[in-house]
């Protein structure tokens, strides 16, 4: 039996575990590798130290010194490989899940239509919706009927209407255009007085006839 089949099959007869259950294990399997990667990292770092110390000193405790980081780069490069398995192994369980999920719902969706479609029978619909369609025309010729005016004001021309509205309108606009005042029936009073250019005229034409009268010559000519 392979590595994986024992980890996750348990004792012999035991039912084999969900995929979340088996996600889960893979999850604390990582954990406990990536810990493992971090020991072994300072355990290289460490002999390093040992071999740069000794290199000049003590040369055969240098050697044995590389000669353990040595092997434990070649653990560590095994757990990368393990730990990279074990990623694919999860997300591969992940996905399956997932999927597992998602058929789940959708056959269960697809029970619940079945069920809701049993007493439909897709002739009864029709009719129904035929019926429903005939009330419709039915309610629509009665509304119609309601709101349509019964002998008040059959006689009166539309088209003449209009035509009155926009002789009226055309009239205001001709009125706003030219500035043109509504016409009044009484005339306005004449001024009491001359203006002042007829006064001034009617003054010359007195001291003109003045002139010419030879008594008045006389007069002003004594006067002076």
């Amino acid at each position: 039996m392979s590595f994986f089949g024992k980890l996750f099959s348990g004792k012999k007869g035991e039912p084999a575990p969900t995929p979340s259950e088996a996600v889960q294990k893979l999850r604390d399997i990582e954990n406990m590798l990536t810990k493992k990667q971090e020991f072994l990292e300072k355990k290289i770092e460490v002999e390093l130290d040992t071999a740069r110390k000794n290199g000049t000193k003590n040369r055969r405790a240098a050697i044995q010194a590389l000669k353990r980081k040595k092997r434990y780069e070649k653990q560590l490069t095994q757990i990368d490989g393990t730990l990279s398995t074990i990623e694919m192994q999860r997300e591969a369980l992940e996905n399956a899940n997932t999927n597992t999920a998602v058929l789940t719902t959708m056959k269960k969706a697809s029970d619940a239509l079945k069920a809701a479609h049993k007493d439909m029978n897709i002739d009864d619909v029709q009719e129904m919706m035929d019926d429903i369609a005939e009330q419709n025309d039915i309610a629509n010729e009665i509304s119609n009927a309601v709101s349509t005016a019964v002998g008040f004001g059959q006689d009166i021309d539309d088209d003449e209407l209009e035509k009155e509205l926009e002789e009226l309108e055309q009239e205001e606009l001709d009125k706003e255009l030219l500035g043109v005042q509504p016409e009044s029936d009484q005339l306005p009073d004449v001024p009491a007085t001359d203006l002042p250019s007829k006064a001034k005229e009617k003054k010359k034409a007195v001291a003109a006839e003045d002139d010419d009268d030879p008594d008045m010559k006389e007069l002003m000519s004594w006067a002076k």
